[in-house]
């Protein structure tokens, strides 16, 4: 491989591990930090964490992101022995990495399908990893000499010639062992989940320090309110939700207000009434939507629905929300069966999707662009397009409930 070759395979190695760390990192953050918000989330169609929280984001529980870091720092490993390792190898070296940017171009291909035509989005973060492993299967191809039926072949004579270089054995068995060591321990996603979701509905959101408190006060009282037409029942406050079961941001938020909204349950019976409305980002149901963001939405939405009828609409929506890399509409309509005793979910859907299609009709009306969208009595708690934090909610309930007299 020429010198020219060689520093190309570096930088391009280099740009892609760098590409992929930084994708593994806001990956990780999605999954542990309720409400995160990804510095590569530039609209809905440019979004990474769409990307990665849909079910191609990962590959047995471990982010694709990870795979792609393990697979440059393995091109950067052959890339070294390339120069450094037995007279052998170095000839072979182009053309392994050859075969290897191969198989890697076919997988981007397919996530590259995934991302523009089924979800519909543009992850910068993957684009970048993209283009590296393009780059490395062009400059690795110019630089194979070897026929590709003879690099086969050769494996076990250098793997032999490896083993006869110290330097070289020890370089490839600290990969190995230290790319055993980040599958192995690095965090599967259903366990983080789950453990950011328990820890959510069981803790409040740390309270504002008074500062902000008093800024947040003087905002919430200068912001417009709107009728919603949802009916108070006698309680004091009315915070209407409408969410879409396969958004991030909706399921962070569902568990984060569940021990806020027992607290006011406890303290004040019947002070605050708490509405869910359905907003699925999908046209099959939403009429607002024109492109699908989330395939399984209406279907999810549904399924909640009529799993109510039983009784058990709350343990599957619990289960909906902490699962949602898994959502499909097979696993909606088997786990509404197995957990929310929906038998016939075609012919319950036919029932209620006109009651998501009205809620999705409402939201239009009043402007909702975005989900989780909250109204605490008639306030859009958004700030500059985005929701307020749990911990603000709880204070606009608060100052809501002072304002009626309830709170002394």
């Amino acid at each position: 491989m020429s010198s020219l070759a060689r520093r190309f395979v570096w930088a391009l190695a280099l740009f892609g591990l760098a590409a992929s760390l930084a994708s593994l990192y806001v990956h990780y953050q999605l999954l542990v930090t309720p409400g995160y918000d990804s510095f590569c989330d530039v609209s809905a169609s440019v979004s990474c964490s769409q990307a990665y929280l849909s079910k191609y984001g990962s590959f047995m529980g471990v982010p694709v992101a990870l795979l792609g870091a393990l697979w440059f720092v393995f091109v950067l490993l052959v890339a070294w022995l390339e120069v450094s390792g037995p007279a052998a190898l170095r000839e072979s070296a182009p053309g392994y990495l050859f075969l290897a940017s191969t198989v890697a171009l076919a997988i981007i291909l397919y996530l590259a399908y995934a991302a523009f035509f089924v979800l519909k989005v543009t992850c910068f973060l993957c684009v970048a990893t993209w283009v590296a492993v393009i780059g490395l299967f062009i400059v690795t191809g110019l630089a194979t000499s070897l026929p590709m039926t003879k690099i086969p072949r050769r494996i076990p004579g250098d793997l032999r010639a490896l083993f006869r270089r110290p330097a070289a054995l020890a370089a490839v068995i600290v990969f190995l062992v230290g790319a055993a060591s980040a599958l192995s321990l690095f965090p599967k996603e259903g366990a983080l989940r789950a453990e950011a979701n328990a820890a959510a509905s069981t803790q409040a959101p740390p309270a504002p320090a008074p500062d902000m408190r008093a800024a947040f006060a003087k905002w919430w009282e200068a912001q417009p309110r709107t009728t919603v037409p949802v009916p108070s029942d006698g309680a004091a406050v009315v915070v209407v939700k409408f969410t879409d079961i396969q958004c991030g941001g909706c399921a962070s938020t569902y568990f984060a207000l569940k021990p806020i909204l027992e607290k006011y349950s406890k303290q004040y019976p019947g002070a605050v009434k708490y509405v869910v409305k359905d907003y699925p980002l999908q046209p099959e149901c939403n009429a607002n939507i024109t492109r699908a963001l989330h395939l399984a939405a209406c279907d999810a939405a549904a399924a909640v629905r009529l799993a109510r009828q039983n009784g058990r609409g709350d343990a599957l929506e619990d289960w909906f929300y902490s699962n949602q890399l898994s959502l499909t509409p097979a696993t909606v309509r088997k786990m509404a069966a197995s957990i929310g005793g929906v038998q016939d979910f075609d012919a319950g859907y036919a029932r209620v999707v006109d009651g998501i299609k009205a809620d999705a009709a409402l939201g239009r009306l009043l402007n909702v662009r975005v989900t989780p969208t909250f109204y605490v009595n008639g306030v859009k708690a958004e700030d500059q397009g985005q929701p307020i934090a749990p911990q603000f909610l709880d204070i606009a309930i608060e100052l809501e409930l002072r304002k009626a007299g309830v709170i002394k």
